[in-house]
């Protein structure tokens, strides 16, 4: 058995999960999900709690398994609390701003890019090097927050760009620190 499929996912009050067929439908205080699942996984709703079985033993069916049990769980989790990703930009001259609903993204270039919010996230700046992308679905909040940071990745050799907070950048040596090591 899989040990993240097997284990039941607890409904928290104010919350009402909806299962028809193999579509899942969750509802609580931040929003709403509907996602289709697999056919072959058995999705049901008992005493407050969501359980997923599997109908074989095949591998595809145990990989299946915890997937769609984390899917569920990702689900009750963004219409409960939400979920965000917090972004830094490093750089001298780097900055972002609101402007509407969209945000300004000020990266070195010689225009600024513009970047619209996919449905059901919402973008916030926090000082004029964080970005904080936030929403209901994990999966478009990590995509909103991965086409930022694509603006921009982190410079391997001065750190410069769009990172995700908390993220460590590699630097790596430039040409002054192959030629220390040679001698005359």
């Amino acid at each position: 058995m899989s040990r993240i499929g097997r284990l039941p996912i607890a409904v928290p009050t104010g919350v009402t999960v909806k299962i028809k067929d193999q579509q899942v439908t969750v509802k609580g205080p931040k929003g709403e999900i509907s996602q289709a699942f697999t056919p072959g996984m058995d999705i049901k709703l008992e005493d407050n709690k969501l359980i997923v079985k599997r109908p074989s033993e095949s591998k595809q069916d145990r990989a299946l398994h915890g997937l769609t049990r984390s899917l569920l769980n990702n689900m009750v989790t963004g219409v409960t609390k939400g979920w965000e990703r917090n972004l830094e930009i490093v750089g001298v001259g780097f900055r972002a701003e609101k402007a509407g609903e969209k945000i300004l993204v000020r990266v070195g270039f010689s225009h600024s890019d513009e970047v619209s919010p996919l449905p059901g996230v919402t973008l916030a700046v926090d000082g004029p090097n964080r970005v904080k992308v936030s929403g209901v679905n994990r999966e478009t909040v990590g995509q909103m927050a991965a086409e930022i940071r694509g603006i921009r990745p982190p410079d391997a050799y001065k750190g410069k760009g769009i990172r995700y907070a908390g993220e460590q950048v590699r630097i790596k040596p430039g040409k002054a620190g192959k030629a220390v090591g040679k001698g005359k």
